[in-house]
């Protein structure tokens, strides 16, 4: 879940950083200056140029603390600190070798650095196709959602939501696929791939789901043990209702008000995955719907956010609130979990609110504040 994170002291700390080898360079001639001329001081001077290879973002960076650390000894033989011995061919030789490291090593970092990039370039195409940005207004709903897969830098996980509009009213779907990783993003795609399509052509929810899991069954294989959690929604288009197929996801929350009311399923029916679903009975659960009422989906991302003392988040208690915003609503309870868990989540996490406005009732507000104006 991505939680604002306030940064003022940023610069300040990568300045330091930057400056830190040449403070070691300036206690190095203090040093020089506070101790007997027997006392050789002058190796340390190499520690410079390896500091700057860990701080510094540019190869020029080593090369020049390099110089003014092979300058200063330079001075400090020339007011007699390591004369004689060899020991300032030495300290040169240590400044030359720790200097060319230090540049070759920023070389490599910025090379992983750019192909880091690069992958998180394709991880946010990627993420786009597989998961695509849901529009804030379909019909009757106002739509939000938050997402953070568990590998924060892949982007993408084992999550999945969708809402589309279709023939027979708008169909929202959440899930969740058991397992991490590559898998679990291959199930997830299959899982969507297939519920566009089905969405589009079956007018029922049970249709719906069964098409979901045969096309999830041929993909997978029979040896395959991986399966989703999943919930389907329909809005149908003239009646002020939302129909629930939960297929072993946690229940979705009604917002009514000041209460949240989990909307439990009839009979429990398994994840998608595991039992061939055309032979079952799939109940579907009608709830009826009021105008501003918000329904909250979410993965067990959430609510199996820990706290230092193990406790769980309680999101039935969080989730009702006075702010009737879809988008305010979301960012109040994402700094929540992230505040109850105190780190990053150490798992997949999902939310999706749909808030329910009966366009009439839209146009009717509409059409009453342009005549009050």
């Amino acid at each position: 879940m991505g939680v604002p994170v306030e940064r003022p002291l940023l610069p300040v700390v990568g300045l330091a950083l930057r400056l830190l080898p040449f403070l070691v360079i300036l206690t190095v001639v203090v040093l020089a200056a506070a101790t007997p001329e027997d006392v050789h001081v002058g190796p340390l001077l190499a520690v410079a140029p390896a500091l700057s290879g860990l701080t510094q973002t540019v190869p020029r960076g080593p090369i020049l603390t390099g110089v003014v650390a092979a300058a200063v000894e330079t001075f400090l033989v020339l007011v007699n600190q390591g004369r004689g011995g060899g020991e300032p061919y030495v300290t040169y030789l240590s400044i030359g070798l720790v200097t060319a490291t230090a540049w070759a090593g920023v070389h490599v970092r910025m090379r992983q650095e750019r192909t880091l990039r690069e992958v998180r370039s394709v991880a946010e195409a990627a993420q786009e196709v597989l998961l695509r940005p849901v529009p804030s207004h379909v019909g009757p709903l106002t739509v939000g959602v938050r997402y953070r897969a568990a590998a924060a830098e892949a982007r993408i996980g084992g999550d999945l939501y969708e809402v589309v509009p279709t023939p027979f009213g708008i169909r929202v779907v959440i899930g969740d696929v058991r397992g991490k990783g590559l898998g679990a993003v291959r199930t997830a795609a299959a899982v969507l791939s297939a519920f566009r399509e089905a969405a589009y052509e079956e007018a029922e929810l049970p249709g719906v789901a069964r098409r979901v899991s045969a096309s999830l069954e041929r993909r997978l294989g029979e040896d395959d043990e991986e399966f989703v959690t999943m919930i389907l929604l329909g809005f149908p288009g003239n009646e002020a209702c939302v129909d629930i197929l939960n297929f072993g996801h946690p229940s979705p929350l009604l917002l009514r008000a000041a209460h949240a009311e989990a909307l439990d399923p009839p009979t429990p029916t398994p994840p998608v995955g595991i039992l061939d679903l055309a032979g079952l009975e799939l109940p579907v659960l009608r709830v009826p719907l009021l105008p501003e009422d918000r329904l909250l989906l979410y993965t067990d991302g959430i609510v199996e956010a820990r706290n230092p003392a193990g406790e769980f988040y309680p999101l039935p208690e969080r989730a009702p609130d006075s702010l009737p915003g879809v988008e305010d609503t979301l960012d109040r309870l994402e700094e929540d979990v992230q505040r109850h868990v105190g780190h990053p989540l150490q798992d997949d996490a999902a939310m999706v609110l749909l808030r329910y406005e009966p366009v009439d009732a839209r146009h009717d507000g509409l059409l009453g504040t342009h005549v009050s104006a």
